[in-house]
């Protein structure tokens, strides 16, 4: 497997965890683990797409 691959499916790995965490936050009736939940599925999400964008641009993908 490529180096980017197993970047990418970290990045993955990373944004599902942030999702669960969501589902997690609901059931505690947290507001504050919502909140950094769904700021971490932003964030890794808008890495993994930058992140494609960066290495297509440079035709490596």
């Amino acid at each position: 497997m490529k180096k980017e691959n197993v970047l990418f499916l970290l990045i993955a790995i990373i944004s599902v965890i942030c999702i669960m965490s969501i589902g997690v936050a609901i059931a505690e009736r947290s507001i504050l683990i919502a909140v950094l939940s769904i700021a971490g599925v932003v964030i890794a999400t808008g890495l993994g797409f930058t992140l494609r964008k960066k290495l297509r641009e440079t035709s490596e993908l």
